[in-house]
């Protein structure tokens, strides 16, 4: 039988507050998200792996302060100041990319003085801890590294079944619990895994219009996960 040609056609992640799946994997950094007022000097650095849910809680955060959010490889000395509004709030996400970047570096330094200045808060986040983004800046890397930090947690056993349903449900697709019980128990605890196997079942399973069971999760399971895992 023909394969069939599938385009995608999901809707975007729902990605508001509601939607947000709180377990004690993120609990702690949901908290200190919502309590700025806690921040020292108004600075707070978010950190965790990808898919941790760092763009989602950025997405609601943003959207509730009316923060920009810029990226940390675009930053240069000459930009920030239209960022930067008095009493205001803003974002600057992947900054662990900034290390050896000598115009980030600077555009990061000279927006976290403005932001202090300006009395605005400045949500920074990263997949990693400071010290190991290879910053070259002095002043820049002693800021950072005695800043507070929010640290998500690799998900638990609450979170990466629900993130499994809420994938499938944002691509309008119903699957089985078994099948959700069974992905649990064998992937790793890994959310961009999650995504990208959430992804290929649906393709998979549009192109030979195959039923989402147990059988195909495993076969896709198997694909995506590296051989030593």
């Amino acid at each position: 039988m023909a394969r069939q040609l599938t385009l995608d056609l999901t809707m975007p992640p729902a990605s508001s507050r509601d939607d947000f799946l709180i377990t004690a994997a993120n609990r702690d950094a949901l908290a200190m998200l919502d309590a700025p007022e806690r921040w020292p000097q108004g600075r707070l650095l978010l950190i965790g792996g990808p898919g941790s849910g760092k763009s989602h809680l950025v997405g609601f955060w943003a959207a509730e302060h009316g923060a920009p959010v810029s990226h940390g490889w675009t930053l240069s000395p000459d930009a920030v100041d239209e960022l930067v509004r008095p009493g205001g709030a803003l974002v600057v996400e992947d900054a662990h990319e900034i290390g050896g970047n000598a115009t980030a570096e600077q555009g990061l330094f000279h927006l976290w003085n403005l932001a202090g200045a300006r009395q605005a808060l400045l949500l920074i986040t990263a997949r990693t801890a400071p010290r190991d983004w290879g910053v070259a800046l002095p002043d820049l890397r002693s800021r950072l590294e005695t800043a507070a930090q929010a640290v998500l947690g690799p998900p638990d056993d609450a979170l990466l079944p629900a993130v499994l349903v809420k994938l499938f449900a944002d691509r309008q697709i119903q699957v089985a619990p078994e099948v959700v019980d069974w992905l649990v128990l064998r992937m790793e605890r890994d959310l961009g895994l999650a995504r990208r196997l959430v992804a290929a079942i649906d393709r998979e399973s549009l192109a030979d219009r195959r039923a989402i069971t147990r059988r195909l999760a495993a076969e896709l399971l198997d694909k995506l996960t590296p051989a030593d895992a």
